[in-house]
């Protein structure tokens, strides 16, 4: 919304296009969940943890000036800058009357915004809860009254019924989860995303988490059955564990520190924000530039993933630990030396 100052209606659109590309809170929780999933906690030079020297890396980068890299716009030494006047108002002391009513106007969402991304909730919401299958359904009733019929005969505590509904309870969200249309959608995408190291679980979180990317960490936690995410610190940890367990159907790890740089390297270039492609909708008064907004970043995502993957993949896994070295270990639990921290880095 900071561009409606800007005169210029093309400076305006490249100023939009592009601010989404800068460093983003909400993406913290994904990098968080993936760093302590796929990266080994040890040390490089002795004195510096791995873990996070690449939450560094992620987060140092510098997003692309106004219009570089896009080629829309021309030399600046053959434009002329508009000039920049300001009037400052007299000073005086605040009215909390007329704080309030501008810490509203501020903050207040306009309900077209809200319209759209209550729209697309709904139907993100929808589209990973339905449908659902009755015999599944039937199946896990059946599974409950088992539980309670072992209370009653008293071969369960309350404890240990409480327990197995809640485990359950999990495995069905995640069951729902897994047949639902997110689910579909999920292994319809595998294709596109499987040249980047990613399965159909993947795919779910990633268009899960289309609404806002810290989402991926909860949808995650539904797919793999992991409970525990919101009401305790240890849940993130659980599911960090869970995800180093996953392997494919040839034995090999899912998430291995390749996958984990290329899934983070996604989500730092995707847009995966409802409000950011809303406010595009409603400052550019078109579908037209926020669709067309979403779409080049998820391929320029999609490339610069492809490249890492690839790059990375050229270099040897370790058998220890299955960081990316170019030797057959690097002597896992030990600090890497610098001759093997510039093997892994390149």
């Amino acid at each position: 919304m900071a561009t409606r100052t800007i005169e210029s209606m093309k400076d305006r659109i490249v100023t939009i296009l592009v601010a989404p590309l800068m460093s983003c809170s909400a993406r913290l929780p994904v990098y968080t969940l993936l760093i302590a999933a796929c990266i080994p906690d040890r040390e490089v030079f002795g004195f510096l943890g791995l873990q996070g020297l690449t939450m560094f890396a992620i987060r140092a980068r510098h997003p692309p000036r106004h219009g570089d890299g896009l080629g829309v716009q021309e030399d600046p030494a053959q434009r002329a800058h508009p000039m920049l006047i300001l009037e400052l108002p007299p000073y005086k002391r605040p009215l909390v009357r007329v704080v309030a009513q501008h810490m509203w106007d501020r903050a207040a969402v306009p309900s077209s915004r809200r319209t759209v991304i209550l729209g697309i909730n709904i139907l993100l919401w929808f589209l990973a809860t339905y449908p659902r299958s009755a015999a599944v359904e039937q199946d896990f009733v059946q599974q409950r009254e088992a539980v309670a019929t072992a209370a009653a005969a008293g071969t369960l505590t309350a404890a240990e019924q409480e327990a197995q509904l809640q485990a359950l309870n999990q495995e069905l969200d995640g069951e729902r989860l897994r047949s639902s249309f997110a689910g579909r959608v999920g292994r319809l995408i595998e294709p596109l995303i499987r040249p980047l190291g990613f399965d159909w679980k993947i795919g779910i979180g990633l268009v899960s988490s289309f609404c806002c990317a810290e989402v991926f960490v909860s949808t995650m936690s539904v797919v793999y059955n992991v409970g525990g995410m919101e009401e305790s610190d240890e849940g993130e940890a659980g599911l960090a564990r869970v995800l180093q367990a996953q392997t494919r159907d040839d034995g090999t790890p899912v998430y291995t520190p390749v996958t984990g740089l290329t899934l983070m390297v996604f989500y730092v270039i995707a847009l995966q924000c409802i409000s950011t492609i809303a406010v595009v909708r409603r400052e550019t008064n078109s579908w037209r530039w926020a669709i067309f907004q979403w779409a080049y970043m998820a391929v320029l995502a999609w490339l610069l993933a492809f490249a890492t993957t690839r790059g990375l993949g050229l270099r040897r896994p370790c058998v220890a630990c299955g960081f990316v070295v170019r030797g057959a270990s690097c002597d896992s639990g030990k600090p890497l030396s610098a001759k093997q921290s510039r093997e892994a880095f390149g």
